[in-house]
């Protein structure tokens, strides 16, 4: 078994665009609160998605069950989890955030386990392990830096461990929820959130559009809200939730390579061996769910 083209497709764009996403984040939050930046970056997203669901005449989620999922999902996928990250590349710098959240697939996969009772594959937890214990390897001297980068390196772990349960929750409670609509509608009341955060918050502080962070968020609401947002809940159907996590192993190597790009930061050889051996770890656990699937077919037949 292979997985489709169009799913490789649709992994790689979700790699590129939340890999461009942190260092975008860190400009953003230079010159604009962290609270209000990440509301006007939903709200926009969000009028995108619902035209477009309008336009292709999409059922909106059923009364009952997919709503009530719908409005969990706008607090735990989007408004605490975007707020406590940008809040968080306040004091923490982008490859150290990307790194730390990149412990989202063992979370994802001890979830799998215990909320859909659907045992991961030995190997793709191995692999995972190693992957991330090399990226610890490579920044823990970040994490530790001071008080406050111990603060943001925090919110960014309880900002992932909300995602990592509401990736598993929405493949339960979201499957046959159209996900243009569903995401539209998640990001419209997560950005209502936010916005009252940022009046409760941060109603004193001065928003300062320099270009650098009006180009930012320019990306940040097309391809890293609305565009990412609806093709990882397509994605999300097709593929299991450890498997999708793996993403947030590869942001770090595409995060790192653009401090490089555009920053002029030098990438030590260590370095790029950290990175080989993540993508090596990530292609193990995209595979291990075929093996595992092939193995099974294999044993049927042979059982008749």
């Amino acid at each position: 078994m292979s997985i489709p083209r169009i799913q490789i497709a649709a992994y790689c764009f979700l790699c590129v665009v939340w890999g461009s996403t942190w260092l975008a984040i860190r400009y953003v939050v230079r010159d604009v609160p962290p609270f209000r930046a990440a509301a006007i970056r939903f709200l926009a997203a969000a009028a995108i998605l619902l035209v477009w669901g309008l336009l292709r005449r999409a059922r909106l989620p059923s009364p009952g069950a997919q709503w009530n999922a719908t409005l969990l999902l706008s607090f735990t996928m989007m408004a605490i989890p975007y707020g406590l990250l940008f809040w968080a590349e306040q004091f923490v710098n982008s490859s150290t955030a990307a790194v730390l959240y990149s412990a989202m697939p063992l979370l994802v996969s001890l979830l799998t386990l215990l909320m859909m009772h659907r045992p991961v594959p030995r190997s793709a937890v191995f692999a995972m392990l190693v992957a991330f214990g090399g990226l610890l390897t490579l920044f823990f001297s970040d994490l530790v830096a001071s008080r406050r980068a111990l603060a943001g390196g925090l919110a960014v772990l309880a900002a992932m461990a909300s995602n990592a349960w509401s990736a598993v929750y929405a493949k339960k409670r979201l499957h046959d929820v159209d996900p243009v609509v569903s995401t539209g509608l998640q990001l419209a009341i997560g950005s209502a959130a936010l916005f009252w955060a940022a009046w409760a918050l941060e109603s004193r502080s001065k928003s300062v559009w320099t270009r650098p962070a009006v180009l930012a968020m320019v990306f940040l609401f097309p391809f890293g809200a609305a565009g990412a947002f609806a093709v990882y809940y397509w994605l999300l159907k097709q593929m299991q939730p450890y498997q999708i996590s793996t993403i947030n192993l590869v942001v770090p190597v595409i995060a790192v390579l653009e401090g490089s790009a555009i920053g002029g930061e030098r990438i030590p050889l260590l370095m790029v061996a950290a990175m080989i051996v993540v993508l090596s770890a990530v292609g193990a656990v995209l595979l291990a769910e075929s093996r595992d699937a092939a193995a099974v077919t294999i044993q049927s037949e042979a059982v008749e």
